[in-house]
């Protein structure tokens, strides 16, 4: 019997939200396996970091920019992406933001950038390079959910609303696509230390509340998420299609 294949070599892959926090640790993971990475960010050099150190550790890496809530600037991104290494084999739409108000004063205008972030560039991106993957008969989609496109969160609705949206357009391209070999999955991160979930760290009540919640009782890393998206992108998981996979401490058993 032939062992699963994890490895990643000779893939390309476009990994969004680069710079830092989960995009950085998901785009080292990625060139750990054996990827060539294109590293986006939203802005120049903003990847610099992540492609040195990943450079530096012997894999290939690249930096583009682009600003995701600017739609020209999201399907200039795909044209380059799929010209710096050659087709994208594996792409990572982790690229997000988030605003924190409470619902009956959120602004209008912020509305509108978190879904323009979070869920038109991902649609975007997916149907830019993903129509690509349906020609070739070959792709692997890894979109960016979260605990909140399980439930409803606090004063976080445009966030929230697109992290729902996000696992169902997930879902939706895996329907369309599976068919063609192009598997669509989505992870969804527990609690990580990054900078967007900093003012939940930082406050006593709300974070003892959520370490109460998590059986592995901690807040989760980075490079937690690692091997999840390395599993999702290799051949390993070719029958793996639509799928949320929450990566999250046991959060959700509680």
């Amino acid at each position: 019997m032939s062992q699963p294949d994890f490895g990643l070599t000779d893939k390309v892959a476009l990994v969004t939200g680069a710079s830092r926090g989960i995009g950085q640790a998901l785009a080292m993971g990625l060139a750990q396996a054996g990827a060539k990475v294109v590293c986006a960010s939203s802005r120049i050099g903003g990847s610099e970091d992540t492609v040195n150190q990943i450079n530096s550790a012997g894999g290939e890496a690249v930096e583009l920019a682009a600003d995701l809530s600017d739609t020209d600037a999201v399907m200039a991104l795909a044209e380059k992406a799929q010209g710096v290494f050659g087709e994208i084999d594996i792409l990572v739409n982790n690229g997000g933001t988030i605003y924190r108000s409470p619902a009956v004063e959120f602004p209008l205008d912020q509305w509108q950038h978190v879904l323009q972030v979070n869920l038109d560039a991902t649609f975007l991106l997916c149907q830019q390079i993903g129509k690509k993957m349906v020609e070739r008969k070959h792709g692997k989609i890894i979109n960016i959910a979260s605990m909140l496109s399980y439930s409803g969160g606090i004063t976080v609705p445009a966030y929230t609303a697109s992290k729902h949206a996000v696992a169902g357009l997930t879902k939706a391209l895996a329907n369309e696509w599976g068919q063609h070999n192009v598997q669509v999955n989505a992870i969804a991160p527990g609690y990580i230390r990054t900078d967007n979930t900093q003012a939940l760290q930082d406050d006593p009540e709300r974070s003892s509340e959520i370490l109460k919640r998590i059986p592995a009782a901690r807040w989760g890393e980075t490079s937690d998420l690692q091997g999840a998206a390395v599993f999702l992108a290799s051949a390993a998981s070719n029958y793996i299609n639509g799928h949320i996979l929450a990566v999250d401490g046991g959060f959700l058993a509680r």
